[in-house]
């Protein structure tokens, strides 16, 4: 029989978990099995603090959990609501650790650059696979939109992300749109002043003219040829702060 270790048997102690632990827990349990399903209220506080017999800050602080997983929505003077789960919700979760892993080394910058290539790349392909005319009709118009906002550098970022979300989304796979869309926001919340510099925006609209015209074609292998050079071009601007 083994003996316990009274002192080094850290693994053996039973720990009391708070309140509002076990309210999430039952919450989650709740959402999972679409007992309250997404879109619908959830049960009051008083409600909530009745069924487990709990006070009001063990629901509140349970609750709040909740939104910040992006389970929930919480509007002021309204009951929470069951938010839809998809891939961007989930993704979006690690945003603030993506951003300080950003700021850590000039290795993890790299390795995001790399990582966004590879999906870049490889979802173009398949957007030329799947693009129909009025997918095309709607990319040419986000150039032209970019083209418009020469001389207001955020309104041509915010372009320029429109663009390469829709082109991932044109991938048919919602998962790989959301991976992108995040790596392309933390690029751009990392060092969006880089883009901005005296003649490279008419190079970017260039470039995603390009990227379009490859597109139109079905042309999957030209698509990636441009997006790659692309890709080379812009990455060059992100650079770690020393």
């Amino acid at each position: 029989m083994r003996k316990l270790n009274t002192i080094d048997g850290e693994g053996d102690r039973i720990v009391r978990r708070k309140l509002s632990e076990q309210v999430l827990e039952r919450l989650l349990d709740m959402i999972t099995r679409r007992e309250i399903a997404p879109g619908e209220p959830m049960p009051s506080e008083r409600d909530l603090m009745d069924r487990f017999g709990v006070g009001r800050p063990a629901v509140r602080e349970a609750l709040q959990s909740l939104d910040t997983m992006g389970l929930i929505s919480i509007s002021h003077g309204e009951r929470a609501r069951v938010s839809a789960l998809t891939a961007d919700t989930v993704i979006r979760q690690i945003d603030g650790v993506a951003q300080l892993l950003l700021s850590a080394s000039p290795d993890n910058l790299e390795h995001l650059k790399q990582a966004r290539r590879f999906f870049e790349t490889g979802m173009v392909r398949l957007a030329a696979a799947n693009a129909t005319s009025g997918d095309i009709a709607e990319l040419r118009a986000l150039v032209d939109r970019q083209r418009e906002s020469l001389g207001d550098a955020d309104a041509f970022i915010a372009a320029d992300v429109a663009f390469h979300r829709r082109v991932a989304a044109l991938s048919g796979n919602p998962i790989f749109a959301a991976i992108s869309g995040a790596m392309l926001n933390w690029l751009f919340n990392y060092h969006a002043e880089m883009l901005l510099w005296s003649g490279a925006e008419h190079k970017t609209l260039a470039e995603h003219a390009t990227i379009v015209d490859r597109l139109a074609t079905g042309d999957g292998q030209g698509a990636a040829a441009a997006m790659e050079d692309h890709l080379d071009r812009t990455d060059a601007l992100y650079r770690h702060k020393d």
